[in-house]
């Protein structure tokens, strides 16, 4: 096969002038964190929510958070992107949805849409993982807290949540990973993240191999980084007597 590599395009002006096709690629990488991460931040606080509504004695909390889940782990992540972009504005009362449109820029569009979409689809996922830190622990320690006089808030907060958060440091470290690499679906209501702007350089520069090896390199970049933190983050939190636990 003849291809003619030439890494050199990185460092080459886009036809804009303003900036070099690894401009490009950064800017893609810039957004894709700042996007995976707000995201994350949603994710993390209401599947928590979720998890814990879940394992309440309440059987309409516990319902309402079941149904929750069912709805947003089985349909999949392009299609809920496109209700948030395409759908959604469309069907907001009180003019929400042409404030949106119209107030906003559409990058801006875009990445809101994108940031709570993949926060949504995620905390689903959360949900699931904090549930099972909270049911592994043994039954005592609720029955402890509560005996102690705290309510039963107050006995998530202090007593489980604390160790269920812990025990599932290893399974959140995949759905903080798989946030990021989901991130790309993005790419579909026209969002410039990092996957984007890989095609956009291909379009441009005709040179496919040296783009999407440049993306490739740089998901891997994130996963490294996002592996090495949360490793750290899962030796200090270690509980003795657990599995895992020194």
């Amino acid at each position: 096969m003849s291809y003619n590599w030439n890494w050199g395009i990185f460092g080459s002006p886009v036809p804009t002038g303003d900036t070099t096709y690894l401009g490009w690629m950064l800017s893609g990488l810039q957004t894709t964190i700042l996007l995976s991460l707000s995201a994350w931040v949603i994710a993390l606080a209401l599947g928590s929510l979720m998890g814990v509504l879940r394992t309440v004695p309440h059987k309409g909390l516990s319902g309402i958070a079941a149904a929750y889940v069912e709805v947003f782990r089985n349909i999949p992540l392009l299609v809920q992107l496109f209700i948030w972009y395409f759908v959604l504005p469309e069907v907001l009362p009180f003019g929400l949805g042409e404030r949106f449109k119209q107030d906003l820029s559409p990058l801006a569009q875009q990445f809101l849409s994108a940031m709570v979409c993949l926060g949504f689809f995620t905390s689903a996922r959360v949900c699931e993982q904090v549930r099972s830190g909270i049911n592994s622990l043994p039954r005592g320690q609720k029955n402890a807290g509560l005996a102690l006089g705290f309510t039963l808030p107050q006995t998530y907060r202090h007593v489980l949540l604390p160790m269920a958060f812990r025990l599932v440091i290893p399974p959140l470290t995949s759905e903080f990973l798989n946030i990021f690499k989901n991130s790309a679906v993005c790419s579909t209501i026209g969002l410039l993240e990092l996957a984007a702007q890989g095609r956009q350089l291909v379009d441009y520069t005709a040179q496919p191999y040296e783009s999407f090896i440049a993306v490739t390199l740089l998901y891997l970049l994130i996963n490294v980084v996002v592996m090495l933190l949360m490793r750290v983050i899962e030796n200090r939190s270690r509980v003795p007597g657990y599995i895992g636990g020194k």
